[in-house]
């Protein structure tokens, strides 16, 4: 699908961005119950709350539209218009209290993420993206920004100390040659490179549900969002993820990932 993405699913998209965010202030107005999944990654009734009222969402007004979730089982997973929903990305800093969790929506044509969302309510802050659109930051259309190479760039390794530790061989050569790190492990900073703040994002252990709507946000900003061997992100990748707003910069890494 090249074809622009149809003013209305943006339109929709929008909607259930402010279903979800709604459910996600009040419920953070209280300290949340956290549970921990078999995987070992914790839940809320939050995550869980927002997932069941945007499913109900997308049955009602596209019935034959399929639904992928982090909280419960596939529908419709092989329909042509598939909708990817994380409900509450980043609920470690959810229940720190870290204003660094948000609501991630994509919509995947065939293999494709064409249009993503990405919310963070408490902030206010809202970036979409979508094929044909180019990304917008609470309404205003945002770009990445031009840089030389990687010793001029701002880079974030997220999970660098986390869920990234088994790659710090890797990894640590691409921090030292870094202009500056940025450490926060959340989605944000991927809105960060798609409006010019940060430079690029290398890391790895990304689930659908994690990469979906950042690969549509970042791509319709300008940035060139491959996997570590330089493939386009897709439904079954491998997890690993390098964003960069400057293809140079992406070139740059990706050698030094080799």
């Amino acid at each position: 699908m090249t074809d622009p993405v149809a003013p209305e699913f943006v339109a929709f998209a929008n909607r259930l961005g402010d279903i979800a965010a709604a459910i996600l202030r009040e419920k953070a107005a209280a300290a949340p119950a956290v549970e921990i999944k078999p995987d070992g990654t914790p839940v809320t009734d939050a995550d869980r709350a927002v997932e069941q009222a945007i499913r109900a969402e997308i049955a009602r007004a596209y019935p034959g539209h399929g639904v992928l979730g982090e909280e419960f089982p596939a529908e419709r997973a092989e329909a042509e218009l598939v909708w990817i929903v994380d409900p509450l990305d980043g609920t470690k800093e959810y229940t720190q209290g870290l204003p660094l969790w948000g609501f991630l929506l994509a919509l995947c044509h065939r293999d494709r993420f064409v249009l993503g969302l990405a919310d963070q309510p408490q902030l206010g802050h809202r970036w979409v993206g979508a094929d044909g659109h180019g990304t917008t930051r609470n309404g205003r259309p945002v770009r990445t920004r031009a840089c030389g190479g990687l010793g001029e760039a701002v880079i974030s390794t997220m999970g660098y100390d986390t869920f990234c530790r088994h790659r710090h061989d890797t990894v640590a050569p691409l921090r030292g040659r870094a202009k500056s790190t940025v450490t926060a492990d959340s989605f944000y900073v991927f809105g960060l490179l798609a409006e010019g703040r940060v430079d690029a994002v290398v890391s790895d252990g990304f689930a659908l549900h994690d990469h979906a709507a950042l690969d549509a946000i970042m791509r319709n900003a300008g940035a060139t969002v491959t996997d570590w061997q330089g493939r386009a992100l897709h439904r079954g990748h491998s997890g690993t993820i390098l964003a960069a707003g400057d293809a140079r910069v992406h070139g740059e890494i990706l050698g030094m990932l080799g």
